[in-house]
């Protein structure tokens, strides 16, 4: 069985599974079976919060962890940096000399002296949730033109996991709906007066929810707070 098919299959099995365990494991396999030593699902935390509280699963070297607190682990991590805030997977070769020479927790638990295949799945269809799959083996091999089959079936298993409970869409800091709405406003070129207007609500109030909003998402004025709101998937225009 190609790994096309055995992608397709799996996505179609994900609905009759009855526990997260059965999902990641199945999901872990076909990778495995693709050359993948090393297995992550994430969630992505908002600026200043912890991601350890979001790791679904991580057998990724020595470090391993499903849903604990004490993990060195941070979003600002260059192979995360690679996914986040996309809408694609990425696939990409580390050399050894790479590996050795970046920063990084996840880098630092792959074999060294020899390249590795990474291929990085952004999970982007549940916002607010954003998360990645990421897997990586010096023997990966994924076909070049499947991108498409692996970001829908991974998209598939974390949407079994929110069904049955196991990834929760909302996170820890997250906007109000009230603050999204305001600032979704903002983002389309509305004044505070007219979204005051619209919202029947005080200007006040309005500079209220975007202080509140930008101090969330660690922003330093409302266009950086609209720009991290679009980048933390806060809202959509």
């Amino acid at each position: 069985m190609t790994f096309a098919t055995a992608v397709v299959a799996l996505s179609d099995s994900f609905r009759g599974m009855a526990t997260g365990a059965q999902v990641l494991d199945a999901l872990e396999s076909v990778f495995r079976s693709a050359g993948a030593s090393h297995f992550l699902v994430t969630g992505f935390p908002l600026p200043g919060r912890p991601i350890a509280p979001l790791i679904v699963r991580m057998t990724w070297g020595e470090l391993r962890q499903e849903r604990g607190s004490n993990v060195a682990l941070t979003i600002d991590d260059p192979l995360l940096g690679r996914v986040f805030a996309k809408h694609h997977s990425v696939n990409f070769t580390l050399t050894p000399e790479e590996i050795a020479g970046t920063e990084s927790p996840l880098a630092a638990e792959l074999p060294h002296g020899r390249s590795v295949t990474v291929i990085a799945v952004p999970i982007c269809s549940f916002l607010p949730y954003q998360g990645a799959v990421l897997a990586a083996g010096a023997t990966l091999s994924i076909e070049t033109r499947l991108p498409l089959v692996v970001d829908f079936v991974c998209t598939e298993a974390v949407r079994r996991l929110i069904d049955l409970g196991v990834i929760k869409v909302d996170r820890p800091g997250d906007l109000s709906a009230r603050e999204r709405r305001v600032v979704q406003l903002s983002a389309m070129g509305k004044t505070a007066n007219e979204i005051a207007e619209i919202l029947e609500i005080s200007q006040r109030t309005v500079h209220a929810h975007l202080q509140n909003a930008s101090e969330k998402l660690a922003a330093s004025n409302k266009t950086h707070t609209v720009v991290e709101a679009l980048r933390y998937g806060q809202i959509s225009i």
